[in-house]
């Protein structure tokens, strides 16, 4: 069945939840492969390729999408995707996610739970091989929330107006909007 322009998602959750395999032939890229495979919405999703290694960085690219309504499709190695779910825990909220590792090959895995679940697992059961992470998409409350904390982090960084107008620019919310915020965070200290 059509997983991409005509989804396909809520029968591959069905037959999932219903106790059946669900597998796909080998196709041009694991991220095509992972999405046919999560039962994640594939209406609309974003590939995000691999995040940055360091910490500070790799937490920064997260607040840049994590307003973006689709689902979210990383790639991640063995050795950091435990710090990379934690991260995106922290940062875009508990979703639901799933990791997948060795698509189309004899070890092939799809982990599913939440971020923290998922990244609980991994800390205790490190992953081998290529693994790619998908993540649902945004709801409204989270993404009402995530703006709040980058302009709490960028207030600590630089002045009210910068942090504003950088908010502003990357979430794409109106600078009143985000400079109402600023006001209300300075007063609840």
């Amino acid at each position: 069945t059509p997983m991409i322009s005509d989804p396909g998602f809520d029968l591959a959750r069905a037959a999932r939840e219903a106790g059946y395999a669900v597998t796909s032939a080998p196709g041009p890229s694991a991220v095509i492969t992972a999405l046919t495979l999560a039962g994640l919405p594939t209406d609309r999703f974003m590939f995000a390729g691999f995040l940055p290694s360091a910490k500070g960085a790799r937490r920064r690219a997260l607040e840049e999408v994590s307003g973006v309504p689709a689902t979210l499709v990383f790639y991640e190695s063995p050795a950091r995707v435990a710090a990379m779910l934690a991260d995106a825990a922290e940062i875009l909220g508990d979703r639901e996610a799933e990791q997948a590792r060795e698509l189309t090959k004899k070890f092939e895995e799809v982990r599913r739970g939440t971020l923290s679940e998922l990244a609980l697992s991994a800390s205790e059961q490190p992953p081998k091989g290529e693994i790619v992470v998908l993540v649902d998409r945004c709801s409204e409350k989270i993404s009402e929330s995530v703006p709040e904390l980058a302009l709490k982090q960028r207030m600590q960084e630089m002045s009210i107006r910068d942090a504003v107008d950088l908010v502003a620019a990357e979430t794409g919310l109106p600078r009143r909007k985000v400079y109402q915020m600023a006001l209300e965070i300075e007063r609840n200290g």
